[in-house]
């Protein structure tokens, strides 16, 4: 699976983000969806994940309530919808792909399989 994430940028805080991830590759309905980010002199740090149906989400406590997960099989891509950004959102946000065999839901960047390049956020106060 090849993933490319796209739709970072500069936003004033409060304002919004969509981050788009497109994949191709293998079987895209058979992979969990993930999104992580890393902020400078930060360890990488688990955002948000979708099971393969789309059915399901689980989010960090930082992000529950402004940040969404969706995908679209159809489309073979899946989203981060952000709102209500802060200064502290401010990362490299990557999206990540990991089997349906493996147990669901996972917050480890060790479990996922395939990564995709990084797009930065910025978020200004």
């Amino acid at each position: 699976v090849q993933l490319q994430a796209s739709g970072g940028g500069l936003v004033q805080a409060g304002g919004s983000l969509r981050l788009s991830c497109a994949t191709s590759g293998r079987t895209f309905s058979r992979y969990n969806m993930g999104w992580f980010r890393q902020a400078p002199g930060k360890e990488r740090e688990f955002v948000a994940t979708i099971t393969w149906s789309g059915g399901t989400t689980d989010y960090a406590d930082s992000v529950k309530g402004r940040f969404t997960i969706s995908r679209d099989n159809a489309k073979n891509t899946f989203y981060l919808q952000m709102n209500s950004l802060k200064p502290e959102d401010t990362a490299v946000y990557y999206c990540a792909a990991f089997s349906f065999r493996t147990t669901w839901p996972t917050r480890r960047a060790d479990d996922y399989d395939y990564w995709g390049q990084g797009t930065l956020v910025t978020v200004s106060s």
